[in-house]
């Protein structure tokens, strides 16, 4: 099976609706956020962010590190699909097609 199988490459999805009508709770959602992307995930909507992987094995690596911030109150959804599913996604800017901007590919040492 091919190492960059767009079956093999997963994208993970981080949602999240988090309370902000205290300090406090602006400081957890702020942190979450800061935390997720210091772990390499990018803004694909508002509360929406995303990361790719090379492997489902390296998207759970990831998904435990997004587990270990979540705050004491709120939503958050974790959704992993593949390259080929991502690939698949229509977007539109109000009713106007945009081709998705996709994240960096990952480069890889030998």
């Amino acid at each position: 099976m091919d190492r960059f199988s767009e079956y093999r490459v997963m994208w993970v999805l981080v949602l999240y609706d988090l309370p902000t009508e205290t300090k406090k709770e602006r400081k957890a959602a702020a942190d979450f956020r800061k935390r997720i992307m210091g772990d390499g995930f990018t803004m694909f909507q508002f509360s929406i962010y995303i990361r790719h992987c090379p492997s489902k094995e390296n998207a759970d690596v990831h998904i435990r590190r997004v587990k270990s911030y979540l705050p004491e109150h709120g939503k958050i959804g974790i959704l992993c699909i593949t390259d080929k599913q991502f690939g698949e996604i229509e977007l539109y800017m109000s009713k106007k097609s945009v081709q998705p901007s996709t994240a960096g590919q990952q480069l890889e040492l030998f």
